[in-house]
């Protein structure tokens, strides 16, 4: 069985209205869109008819993904606490570098405007998991084990 997707309510609500309106308005609008483009002519040299049925099965795909992901969601609390856990916006700053880098804990379809997203099961989000604010923290990248430290923890 696979494993349930964890999403915060805001992203669960988002990802079944896009879902709802994909399966009513999307598949209208392409259906119309197939059907100006088959009487335009010879379907084997009909561009408009090929980008449409393209068109079409792009969101299917995106129909099918929303569908397998809403099924199995797990809805997780709004992020609380001192600990990093899943929703969390974390400030890390890497080993030896000045600058910091933020990132999200949690799903791709959580993204928040362009801030980067970190799966808890990655090996740096299962490093920065259930820890708090100043702890170093190791994880093993493909260039060897790095150290980071916890500089900020918000929601």
């Amino acid at each position: 069985m696979a494993e349930p997707h964890q999403l915060s309510q805001a992203a669960h609500d988002r990802l079944a209205a896009e879902h709802e309106y994909l399966i009513t308005h999307g598949r209208t609008d392409i259906a119309l869109k197939i059907q100006a483009a088959r009487e335009l002519g010879d379907l084997k040299e009909n561009g408009d008819y090929h980008a449409a049925k393209e068109e079409q099965g792009k969101m299917e795909g995106r129909i099918n993904h929303l569908a397998a992901l809403l099924l199995d969601a797990e809805i997780v609390e709004d992020v609380t606490g001192d600990e990093v856990q899943i929703g969390s916006i974390v400030t890390i700053r890497y080993e030896g570098d000045d600058e910091t880098e933020t990132y999200l804990i949690g799903s791709i379809e959580e993204r928040q405007g362009d801030l980067l997203v970190v799966s808890p099961g990655s090996p740096l989000g299962s490093a920065l998991m259930g820890n708090a604010s100043g702890d170093i923290v190791d994880f093993e990248a493909p260039g060897g084990v790095l150290k980071v430290e916890i500089v900020e923890i918000g929601s």
